[in-house]
């Protein structure tokens, strides 16, 4: 199995991910992203490499970011330790403090014990596959390993998150006021700066999930497990729920009467607020197969195309910087505001959220009404021979059969998983008892046509 993921390396620290590992993965990033002519333009400046690392608060985040850090400056590379901060902060502020790429330590909303490692390349964008491959390569070869003033120095990136909350502000359309927000943080990286921001931005906040120990990250909290968020905005009277995950590159919402919100509906509500105001390139919204029909429909009645990518935010990323596109995402909550980020931003999507709701004067659930929900069933078929799902012909004839009788109504997504023998079968339809019963009867075919011997 290769090393990197769809989202960097990522598994159980101490386990896949040690402290060796992650200096060896430091020290090949050095030499692989230490290439070109930007950085040999910088050394012919006199200019050594920087780079700003970071982590989410995970107890594990402390060790392992020490060996990152290890490894960059025996590369030597200058380290910027920006400490406890969300991963589009750290994408910002590689670009914002012009060094050569970022570290983010984080396992998102995976629970406590694991851990991840992300790079980001100048700019503070993702690294590309190929990028990918060629540092997992180099784990193997030779190190940088320079002597005396050579090696690297490891500093603290002292008014990191002071920049990242005066950038968030910066980016407000309109001040939040009148507006009571509840916040949950997952006991996760935006705990300190996304209850800040909310407040300079003008909300009444009250706060959730705000206490991180090291072991409690995504634990019962966060854009995972949102009852608690919708029972505190109930109780409380509030106007709305944020949650975000452990490193708050996500977003979902709860409105007034407790109804979540996901990423397809904060996309719809973003793309017509933004049509309106002239900032929507070419009226397009980039968005993953997963999307629900509801989005299609709604984006159609108001004359916006959405473009459709494969699964994954990194890949909304790459269709989005290919185009020129404003806003993309995916029903997770991975929203994507390209003018103000170069990644997925929780904090940042919650902000214009919440921002849109102070401008029209109208509730989460007035705007969220812009599009219709389909319900959505999805069964992993697994034990099967995935790579045959697009060519057998009992399955593709099944799937036909079913199209042809949702017609408009609804939608089939067949997918094969890029790790196990199994086979996702997704069924929308105007009603959920319809998306059930269509949804199990391809998953029987599916089952019976390509069943491993």
């Amino acid at each position: 199995m290769p090393l990197f993921g769809t989202d960097g390396v990522r598994g159980l620290a101490n386990g896949i991910l040690t402290a060796d590992l992650a200096l060896s993965l430091a020290q090949a990033t050095a030499v692989v992203l230490g290439q070109g002519r930007t950085a040999e333009a910088r050394r012919a400046e006199g200019k050594r490499l920087s780079a700003v690392v970071a982590r989410d608060p995970r107890v594990s985040g402390e060790f392992l970011v020490a060996a990152v850090s290890a490894g960059l400056a025996a590369s030597g590379v200058d380290v910027f330790d920006a400490g406890v901060i969300p991963t589009p902060a750290l994408a910002f502020l590689v670009g914002d403090h012009d060094a050569d790429f970022g570290v983010m330590v984080s396992a998102s909303h995976n629970p406590a014990p694991d851990n991840g490692i992300k790079i980001f390349a100048r700019g503070g964008v993702k690294l590309p596959d190929l990028v990918e491959q060629r540092i997992e390569a180099a784990m193997a070869g030779e190190k940088l390993l320079p002597t005396g003033s050579g090696v690297g120095r490891i500093q603290r990136f002292s008014d990191a998150e002071d920049r990242y909350k005066l950038h968030l502000l910066g980016s407000m359309p309109h001040s939040l006021d009148g507006i009571h927000v509840v916040l949950d943080c997952a006991h996760g990286a935006a705990s300190g700066v996304s209850p800040e921001t909310f407040k300079d931005a003008g909300a009444t906040v009250t706060v959730i999930g705000a206490e991180p120990d090291g072991i409690n990250i995504n634990d019962g909290v966060g854009s995972t497990h949102l009852d608690n968020l919708a029972e505190a905005v109930v109780r409380l009277g509030a106007d709305v729920g944020i949650a975000h995950d452990g490193d708050a590159d996500r977003c979902l919402a709860v409105d007034a009467q407790g109804n979540i919100v996901d990423g397809d509906q904060i996309m719809a509500i973003l793309a017509v607020a933004m049509k309106e105001r002239g900032h929507l390139t070419d009226d397009t919204l980039v968005a993953t197969v997963m999307s629900n029909l509801g989005l299609h429909m709604a984006m159609r009645e108001h004359g916006i195309t959405v473009r459709q990518t494969g699964v994954g935010d990194r890949y909304v990323l790459e269709d989005m910087n290919a185009g020129g596109y404003a806003l993309g995402g995916e029903q997770s909550g991975h929203v994507i505001m390209s003018e103000f980020a170069t990644t997925g931003d929780g904090v940042l999507t919650g902000l214009h959220l919440v921002a849109e709701m102070a401008h029209k004067k109208k509730s989460l659930a007035e705007l969220a009404s812009v599009m219709t929900v389909y319900p959505q069933v999805l069964i992993n078929v697994r034990g099967v021979d995935k790579d045959r799902c697009s060519d057998d012909e009992g399955v593709q004839a099944a799937v036909a059969a079913v199209e042809a009788e949702l017609g408009d109504t609804g939608r089939v997504l067949l997918r094969k998983s890029g790790t196990e023998p199994l086979v996702r079968v997704m069924v929308e339809a105007a009603d959920a008892e319809s998306a059930q019963a269509y949804a199990e009867r391809l998953a029987a075919v599916v089952k019976d046509r390509l069943a491993l011997s």
